[in-house]
């Protein structure tokens, strides 16, 4: 299929939801219309797609809605579409509807279905990373990551607050699955006494013997910043082991869970949205397949679909070097 045969594409968002989601389908919708094209939206990802749950989308469509955190297509993760019956289904219903192209919205997991549909079924996709957790190779920033930081550091703030109240301990656990950028950032933002990350594991008496030197020094509160997915099991299994020492300062753990992916995205994400998701149909009409847009030294770039998930995506270490410096 060339460029000039794509006459309508297919939007959608999987996976996760992250703040600017919206704004990258109006971009999507709005470059995509101002083409020519026609623009159905794929509710609730690549089980709508199975579902048949399509709805023509216009200019007018993606009004208002640029500000709206989460994300008006919906969202699901699909255990059907990892059948063979489920992606010809999928397919299927994408032709049905006339649907010549995809604009794929997503993380690691919506990307991987993509890579499919055009291996497979030869289906163009063009990705558009949109996560909170910022671990896709081929961009230095996925929407939704900026503000994630910014919720992530504003909640810190305000628990630091009666954290030096009462002369407290606080273990605060932040999203990110396996990738620690966003307790990394949110670390070093909130002053944080210490910061553990997958990338850096820290044995426990590491982290007793931080904390001992933090308390040396006659601090009246302290906070453990502490990725999900860090190999300590957690804030909660970390207050665990570190009772016996440090109870003493009436140490409380909090888990930030999903509210770091809520809300109305920042300026930079809205902006970041906008400019990928209508990358993401110029590149479909420049006749590129099976590839990621994405931003790297803010210049707007394309990656290989497989590469974003296979290849390691990396932490800045002199970011953390610098964190011990200035804690």
């Amino acid at each position: 299929m060339t460029a000039n045969t794509i006459r309508r594409i297919g939007v959608f968002t999987s996976g996760g939801d992250s703040p600017g989601m919206n704004a990258a389908i109006r971009a999507a919708v709005r470059t995509a219309t101002k083409n020519g094209l026609g623009v159905m939206g794929i509710r609730f990802g690549y089980q709508g797609m199975i579902d048949d749950d399509f709805v023509e989308m216009y200019h007018e469509s993606v009004s208002n809605i640029l500000q709206r955190g989460g994300t008006i297509l919906k969202s699901a993760r699909s255990d059907d579409f990892r059948t063979e019956a489920g992606r010809k289904k999928a397919v299927e219903n994408l032709r049905k509807h006339k649907i010549d192209a995809v604009v794929a919205i997503g993380g690691d997991g919506t990307f991987r279905g993509a890579t499919v549909l055009h291996d497979e079924f030869g289906y163009p996709v063009v990705g558009v990373p949109g996560t909170i957790d910022n671990d896709l190779f081929g961009t230095d920033e996925t929407i939704g990551y900026d503000t994630a930081l910014n919720t992530a550091m504003e909640a810190i703030d305000k628990i630091r607050d009666t954290a030096d109240a009462h002369d407290r301990l606080f273990l605060i656990e932040v999203m990110g699955r396996e990738a620690g950028f966003i307790a990394l950032e949110t670390g070093i933002a909130s002053g944080a006494e210490l910061i553990l990350l997958p990338e850096a594991v820290k044995k426990i008496e590491y982290i007793r013997n931080t904390l001992n030197d933090v308390f040396k020094v006659q601090r009246r509160s302290s906070i453990v910043i502490v990725a999900e997915g860090d190999e300590t099991g957690g804030a909660l299994t970390l207050a665990d082991k570190l009772r016996d020492d440090f109870g003493k300062y009436d140490m409380r753990v909090s888990i930030l869970g999903h509210l770091q992916r809520g809300g109305s995205p920042t300026s930079h994400d809205r902006v970041l949205a906008s400019r990928l998701g209508s990358a993401a149909v110029q590149a479909l009409l420049d006749g590129h397949r099976s590839v990621m847009v994405g931003v790297i030294n803010y210049k707007t770039t394309l990656t290989p679909m497989h590469k974003t998930w296979s290849k390691k995506k990396s932490i800045d270490f002199e970011l953390l070097e610098m964190a011990k410096v200035i804690r």
